[in-house]
């Protein structure tokens, strides 16, 4: 809604002289300021768990681990060797792991 800012403003006077219909007015007015929500776009935006992606396209290129680096063993994410903190029996785990 435009804002005329030229209009002269209401003044606490003018505040307290409202009717009591134009106060239940903007009462009614302010609740009916919730947005409705669509349940099937609601829906059309959701992915389930396990949905058919059979005809979906990957949009990222997959670059296989490089030989300067590993896999952390406890959060599973490809890091540099430069951020190895430790190798205990063959398992590999990065300093955000190991802290």
């Amino acid at each position: 809604m435009a804002t005329d800012y030229d209009s002269p403003r209401k003044t606490d006077d003018d505040l307290s002289e409202d009717s009591l219909q134009e106060l239940q007015a903007r009462r009614t007015d302010k609740s009916s300021g919730s947005i409705d929500i669509d349940e099937t776009d609601l829906a059309e935006s959701l992915e389930l768990p396990g949905a058919d992606l059979s005809n979906e396209e990957l949009s990222l290129r997959v670059i296989p681990r490089q030989a300067d680096e590993f896999t952390c063993a406890r959060c599973f994410l490809v890091h540099h060797r430069s951020q190895l903190a430790v190798e205990k029996n063959g398992q590999q785990i990065c300093r955000e792991c190991a802290a």
